[in-house]
């Protein structure tokens, strides 16, 4: 497995909301011109505009913004460092997150797209799965009882 596979979805997939995840996946679909390669956010993480609104950013930050209703610059880049933190944690590996981030970046457009937007709707289709597999369990509990 690629790196950046691994790094998604052993490190990406389980910090990011559903939420988050939907609306990347309607960002590749539609190849939205916010979800930016080569930048956190546009404007950039810089003291000056921290608290401007963020007009555009990168997979995670996008997660972030659109999934989790951030809005500004600084919020965004919070957000982004703290998922790269946990990341490298969970994958026990300083720096781990720039596999993935390296990926996106330097990938072309119309490569990364389509890729990563399996990588997105496998993500969804397993929370659904083990949602509906949980909604099952708990109406088996309840009918016995």
């Amino acid at each position: 497995m690629e790196s950046w596979r691994k790094v998604w979805r052993e490190g990406v997939v389980p910090m990011v909301s559903t939420a988050g995840l939907d609306a990347l996946r309607k960002a590749l679909s539609n190849d939205d011109a916010r979800l930016v390669q080569g930048a956190t956010t546009t404007p950039p993480p810089l003291q000056c505009v921290q608290d401007w609104p963020v007009e555009a950013a990168c997979a995670l930050g996008f997660c972030g913004w659109q999934g989790e209703g951030l809005e500004t610059v600084a919020e965004v880049e919070e957000f982004f460092a703290r998922m790269c933190f946990e990341i490298d944690q969970r994958l026990g590996e300083p720096a781990a997150c720039r596999w993935f981030l390296n990926w996106f970046d330097e990938t072309p457009r119309d490569e990364m797209r389509p890729l990563l937007l399996a990588e997105v709707e496998c993500a969804l289709a397993q929370r659904q799965s083990a949602d509906t597999g949980a909604e099952v369990a708990a109406n088996d509990e309840t009918a016995a009882a």
